[in-house]
């Protein structure tokens, strides 16, 4: 199956389904000299991990990392770095009743035309129990961009109708919902709730935030930033649209509306707004890298739902199982992980730049 990597200097591929025995992820291009240990590692993917709270899916799955290979008395060594979490609580036994039919809103019908056969448990490869492995990977991303002071922070802007009023980036994660704003995070929690006693899904938006990140990174004209950035975000699971900066609002502006104005604060170049989003033709100016994804309402819904079988039969589907009722609060790492590896490739990458 070809698309299981990313990167170009720092190289990720990813392995595994959500039925299977593991799920993992191989990392090329880590320089040597890093430390590194399983729980620098282990603190996102618990983030990720399902069964964490009211408003995640019910299955228990510890998500414990093994660091197979790159590593020696705690430091990258600068060969390839295999890490693996063994998969303890898969239950098939839901699927095997609808194998035979096309989940509205799921990969089903899609694999079943590319490949003529695919894995019908929990969507096998197509599900986002695959992005495990790219957050185990985005965790040494940014202890490697931490060596720059270069940080990465996401959050929940959005569930349903109720989006964060402030962002206080120190409430993010004394919320079950990621949400930077306590009384927002409430209704949040309460409109998941409620959809998830109804049988049904709500969507939403998370927002990434990278502050640090110097100017000059991006690679004109096809390898842009924030090109990039939006490659790596709409390939996670749920991903339905992107926007840098203002985004889609920059529509309603005028030109000296949108425009960041430059300026001179403490001897260094910035600029008065960022609608920009922290990119200008594609590479970093040094303002923050803003960026914003919105994931669909969750595709499985204990709802009845009209649908044809492989035969192409008129049939009727209900999903049962354990599913997340809003995917938002746990793609919130996962999106923090797609951001930092496309930063620390450009990062890298930026050092054949120029010779002085």
């Amino acid at each position: 199956m070809a698309g299981s990597s990313y990167g170009q200097l720092f190289k990720i591929t990813t392995w595994g389904e959500s039925h299977g025995s593991g799920i993992g992820v191989v990392v090329e291009g880590c320089p040597a000299g890093l430390p590194l240990k399983e729980s620098d590692i282990q603190k996102d993917l618990d983030r990720r991990k399902t069964g964490q709270s009211k408003v995640t899916t019910t299955r228990k799955e510890g998500d414990l990392i093994q660091i197979m290979s790159g590593v020696f008395k705690g430091k990258t060594t600068g060969t390839p770095i295999s890490m693996l979490v063994i998969n303890k609580d898969a239950d098939s036994s839901k699927y095997e009743l609808i194998k035979h039919l096309y989940r509205p809103g799921h990969a089903d019908y899609t694999y079943d035309m590319k490949y003529g056969f695919r894995d019908y448990r929990g969507g096998g490869r197509s599900s986002a129990r695959e992005t495990l492995g790219r957050v185990a990977a985005g965790a040494i991303a940014k202890k490697l961009l931490a060596r720059d002071k270069i940080t990465v922070t996401g959050f929940t802007r959005q569930v349903g109708p109720h989006t964060a009023k402030t962002i206080n980036f120190k409430e993010i994660e004394k919320n079950i919902v990621r949400c930077p704003d306590a009384k927002t995070a409430e209704k949040m929690v309460e409109a998941i709730m409620q959809a998830r006693k109804e049988g049904d899904s709500l969507g939403g938006v998370v927002e990434v935030v990278a502050k640090g990140v110097p100017a000059g990174l991006g690679e004109p004209v096809f390898d842009k930033l924030d090109a990039d950035l939006a490659k790596g975000v709409m390939s996670i699971p749920a991903v339905k649209g992107v926007e840098i900066g203002a985004g889609f609002e920059t529509a309603t502006m005028t030109g000296s509306e949108c425009n960041d104005v430059f300026a001179m604060k403490n001897k260094k170049t910035t600029t008065q707004t960022n609608n920009a989003g922290g990119i200008l033709g594609g590479i970093s100016n040094g303002m923050d890298i803003v960026v914003k994804l919105v994931v669909k309402p969750t595709s499985s819904i204990n709802k009845a739902q009209e649908t044809i079988n492989q035969k192409g039969k008129k049939s009727e589907i209900r999903v049962e199982g354990r599913h997340d009722p809003c995917v938002a609060p746990r793609a919130v790492p996962i999106a923090e992980a797609m951001v930092a590896l496309t930063l620390i490739d450009h990062l890298l990458r930026n050092k054949t730049s120029r010779l002085t």
